[in-house]
């Protein structure tokens, strides 16, 4: 029972008596308790001696001794009462009748034991959260705003404060914590929706003045009796021609190629700047954009040249081996060497470009030189090859399977109005039309997953997280 002050166990009695086994079972009568008005009085037990001091009962007179009063009649026998631990002196003198006391569920008069103390009270400034909130774990609804939410996984009900799961805030296209594959390619796709005007329309832009220039290169450079064509129309080419022909051909690709890039560095350049707004909750206009992303282009055009190159380098340095082989005399070793060194080439170039594929995002965000970039985009990418490789290699193949789909019917409207041919100004324009659709499409969602990588892997290493939630804060009025 309770054994506190003011509270006692049904059928004590104070404890003020020196022999124990004089205490009675039940409560005493009222006449040996004069401070206990308002009890009545109770008959005598069998098997409990009357206490010294105690009136004689059975003498109606109230003469004579105990030993000379006849016995009193026999009792009906009664459900025994359990032994109870003395009543202190100090607790109060009413305490309540034995038996009254029943727990929840408990017919009646039946007594259910000791009675639990009654919970305490909650702490000083707790509010406790609305009712029906908490169920469900992470999917549960987040609060208005953005901060720390009250989730919690253990059923329905009040969430106590001290399990409540932190709700990551996303004042933008993606949540600010480390971020799965598909969080990745939905803040691009978001980035695309929420910013359709700017990143379309930069888009856009870049892609037909790239593919008008690459159109009239390749009709210049490859119709009219140029390049491989005028090989086909003589019917016995010299070694001028030839000569003439290789030249015209490789003058159109690297033509072709240096406008591509060029076109490709101004979209991804002008692209990061939204993505890294749009990560904030901000927006961003195309000049706003141009004005941010300026400094930086010669350096990613420098570390655009720079990456092929390093990629050659390698190939170059793996087949040398069985090159030097092959002149040597000894061809069918050589082939053997020049094949393995291809293989093991390719490799090295795929984990070298994977290694550095952060560090366009590095120099654009971090305004760095383009060898501080390749450093950064080496140390973010250590211990998670495989996961950046996974997700570089899916997002290219999406871009191909958008680019195909596009492409594809371009391409047979192309050739039924070329007369079956890939050449000529009809084939050039119809399928440069596709390209545009296709680049359009392609350009914003391959800079996005780059930018929103970056980020994570920054966030994931360097807890950026918490330089991010600053800067996404709302700014207040000082004063």
């Amino acid at each position: 029972m309770n054994d506190s002050a003011g509270w006692a166990s049904p059928g004590s009695t104070p404890a003020d008596s020196s022999d124990p086994t004089t205490t009675p079972a039940g409560p005493p009568p009222a006449a040996d308790q004069p401070n206990q008005p308002g009890l009545p009085d109770q008959p005598d037990q069998p098997g409990v001696p009357d206490q010294p001091g105690a009136p004689d009962r059975s003498d109606k007179g109230g003469q004579g001794d105990q030993a000379d009063a006849p016995p009193a009649p026999p009792t009906p026998p009664t459900a025994p009462v359990p032994n109870v631990p003395p009543v202190p002196p100090n607790w109060s003198p009413n305490q309540p009748p034995p038996g009254r006391w029943n727990g929840p569920g408990t017919p009646s008069g039946t007594s259910s034991g000791p009675v639990p103390p009654p919970p305490p009270p909650p702490a000083p400034g707790y509010t406790p959260p609305p009712s029906g909130y908490g169920n469900g774990g992470w999917g549960a609804p987040p609060p208005q705003g953005w901060g720390w939410s009250g989730v919690s996984g253990q059923g329905p009900g009040p969430v106590p404060p001290w399990r409540q799961a932190p709700y990551a805030p996303k004042p933008g296209v993606i949540p600010l914590r480390p971020l799965g594959v598909g969080e990745i390619f939905d803040g691009a796709i978001a980035t695309m929706r929420i910013h359709w005007r700017t990143v379309f329309g930069i888009s856009l832009v870049v892609a037909l003045l790239t593919v008008t220039a690459s159109t009239l290169v390749n009709g210049f450079f490859f119709d009219h009796g140029s390049g491989v064509d005028a090989l086909r129309s003589t019917p016995d080419p010299t070694l001028h021609d030839v000569v003439h022909a290789a030249g015209d051909t490789l003058a159109g690709g690297l033509l072709t190629s240096v406008i591509s890039i060029l076109g490709q560095i101004v979209a991804t350049a002008m692209l990061t700047m939204i993505v890294s707004r749009a990560v904030l909750g901000r927006a961003t206009d195309a000049n706003e954009a141009w004005r941010d992303a300026r400094p930086q282009v010669p350096r990613l055009l420098g570390l655009t040249l720079l990456l092929p190159l390093i990629a050659s380098a390698v190939l170059t340095v793996s087949v040398a081996p069985g090159t030097a082989v092959a002149l040597l005399g000894n061809g069918d070793a050589g082939t053997g060497f020049i094949a393995l060194g291809i293989l093991v080439g390719t490799v090295v170039a795929v984990w070298l470009l994977v290694s550095l594929c952060l560090a366009s995002p590095a120099l654009m965000l971090e305004r760095q030189g383009v060898l501080t970039s390749i450093a950064r985009s080496f140390r973010l990418v250590r211990g998670t090859w495989w996961r950046v490789f996974g997700v570089q290699l899916l997002s290219v193949l999406l871009t191909l399977v958008v680019t195909s789909i596009i492409g594809i019917p371009f391409s047979m409207v192309a050739s039924v109005a070329s007369g079956g041919g890939t050449t000529g100004w009809p084939y050039l324009i119809i399928t440069g039309l596709g390209t545009v659709v296709g680049a359009t499409l392609t350009f914003p969602f391959s800079a996005g997953v780059s930018v929103l990588l970056y980020l994570d892997q920054r966030i994931r290493k360097e807890s950026l997280d918490v330089e991010l939630i600053r800067a996404a804060a709302p700014t207040r009025p000082t004063g």
